[in-house]
């Protein structure tokens, strides 16, 4: 007998009490497994996919995309050890679900299963959900919907009722005219662990779908989910745009572009339409079934629409970002001081670096490890205060952070013990974080419980900056861009690659003669790399 699991919205650490819906990855009337992830959420920190620790068939879902959801709150019911009729009798020979691998409900060839034997799904995975979920591997699959006029027979049974969520019953699905996305006849294949589409075939799906193959056989270059929901929510068809990204790659910008276009497009054929409407407020030549109040409340619409007023809500990371700016701003009384360096020398010895059959460089690992040779000679900038205790507190080790623009805004990677890696080590850690994060696959640990950031704002093309310093850190390096300038060098006029550097630091933990010291020693560096070599 079929026993009901309530999961719930586990806690994702970091003291976060809160996460918004971005992605459904099941349907009511799907099989899971266990550990398989059920949705994707956006915390204050990060993107994060949930794994559900009972395996069975999901009865109700609780939230709709876009909505937020209180830790402890439910997500999904699974009926453990339940299979539908449709799956449990399926099995080679019978119907055209032939050859699917799975008979009366036993696990497949792998020994997974969505309803698995002996009860052991009704404890769950036993893992603990905290952080990025449960230690196992995750089983995916392709999500398959019925399409319209499809019962249970189709593949993906629904209760009478709907789901939990609010979106309709059998045939309701998002985007998609008539509720239902259709399926291909005959072009699925039930396995124990759920349904997968079966090769060669595919069901057609939404615009805003990453990665989906669409009829004429073209591949949607998006891989930010907050791209996806963007769209989504905008009605755009992600397959009529191109991307400016890496190989096509679809963008945030790419979206918004899109957006305002449209919008800017429906404004100045609505303003068109008003135009033809008569002193005495009746419609004329061209504008036909418009009423005169229909009229009006148009004109409102556009003149609204001119004013340009736009309402962006605080939340999630951009809602976390506004907390800890104002909060850096509040307790910190932060000073910056700055200076410019003849950087001709250090690039030079990076493209010494970089010879060929040796592992790549960037600018910004040398200058990590910069940083670190001098956070070891001032170490006081690598603390915190202890605001309760009234204390300044020195730590031990650098875990630095970097400033990385992304499709979802900006986010700071930490690189953990920097000072313990060689810049070979530190750029290829460096390159690692800010794929993940472009990607918007950075876990919490590796966007928390940073010591000291770098911010390179250079590759805005900008010079200076004063930065807010990323709470509760008390120091930030600031590098703008190294642009060919006229300068002294060696007695006589020349043209020199110069960059300016700043150091905003909090004055509660050193004076200017520290902060001074710090970066003299790290415009000293970029003007002599040598010096690097007596820290080692």
């Amino acid at each position: 007998m079929a026993v009901v699991r309530e999961f719930t919205l586990p806690d994702l650490g970091e003291g976060l009490t809160e996460a918004t819906i971005v992605h459904w990855m099941v349907e009511v009337g799907e099989v899971v497994a266990i550990d398989q992830p059920v949705v994707e959420v956006e915390t204050a920190k990060a993107m994060v996919e949930v794994p559900c620790p009972y395996g069975g068939v999901v009865t109700a879902r609780f939230g709709e995309e876009g909505a937020e959801v209180p830790v402890g709150a439910p997500l999904v019911t699974v009926a453990v050890g339940a299979v539908p009729d449709d799956l449990a009798g399926a099995g080679p020979g019978t119907g055209p679900d032939a050859g699917a691998g799975a008979e009366g409900g036993t696990p497949d060839a792998g020994g997974a299963s969505g309803a698995p034997a002996d009860g052991a799904a009704d404890a769950g995975s036993g893992n603990v959900l905290v952080g990025y979920g449960t230690s196992a591997a995750s089983a995916r699959r392709r999500r398959i919907r019925p399409g319209p006029g499809a019962g249970p027979t189709a593949g993906v049974p629904r209760p009478p009722g709907g789901v939990a969520d609010g979106s309709a019953g059998a045939g309701a699905a998002e985007g998609t005219p008539g509720g239902s996305e259709a399926v291909a006849a005959g072009a699925t294949a039930v396995g124990a662990i759920g349904v997968t589409a079966a090769a060669g075939t595919s069901g057609a799906a939404g615009p805003a779908e990453a990665g989906a193959v669409e009829d004429d056989g073209r591949t949607v270059a998006v891989i930010s989910p907050l791209v996806r929901r963007m769209a989504r929510e905008h009605g755009l068809d992600l397959r009529e745009l191109t991307g400016s990204g890496r190989d096509g790659l679809i963008l945030r910008t790419d979206v918004e572009c899109a957006i305002r276009a449209r919008q800017e497009r429906e404004t100045a054929g609505a303003a068109g339409a008003a135009t033809t409407v008569g002193a005495d407020g009746v419609a004329g030549a061209g504008v036909t079934g418009v009423s005169r109040a229909g009229a009006v409340t148009t004109v409102g619409a556009v003149t609204g629409a001119a004013a340009g007023e736009e309402r962006i809500p605080l939340k999630g990371m951009l809602g976390a970002a506004a907390e800890k700016f104002s909060r850096s701003r509040r307790e910190i009384p932060e000073a910056t001081c700055w200076v410019e360096a003849d950087a001709t020398e250090l690039l030079a010895a990076r493209r010494a670096m970089n010879v060929p059959g040796a592992p790549k460089v960037s600018l910004l690992a040398v200058l990590a490890r910069i940083c670190t040779a001098a956070l070891a000679r001032f170490p006081a900038l690598n603390s915190t205060v202890d605001t309760e205790a009234q204390e300044i507190v020195r730590l031990p080790a650098v875990h630095l952070g970097f400033a990385a623009q992304t499709d979802r805004g900006l986010v700071v990677p930490v690189v953990r013990d920097a000072h313990a890696r060689t810049v070979e080590e530190l750029s290829a850690e460096i390159a690692r974080l800010t794929e993940t994060a472009r990607a918007g696959g950075l876990s919490l640990a590796e966007l928390t419980h940073g010591t000291f950031t770098l911010n390179n704002y250079g590759v805005f093309g900008v010079d200076g900056s004063t930065p807010i310093i990323n709470h509760p850190e008390a120091a930030m390096l600031g590098i703008g861009r190294i642009a060919a300038k006229p300068w002294v060098h060696e007695g006589e006029l020349a043209v020199r690659q110069v960059v300016q550097l700043s150091l905003t630091f909090d004055h509660r933990v050193c004076d200017g003669g520290t902060a001074g010291g710090f970066l003299r020693f790290v415009a000293d560096c970029v003007e002599q790399p040598a010096l690097l070599l007596r820290t080692l």
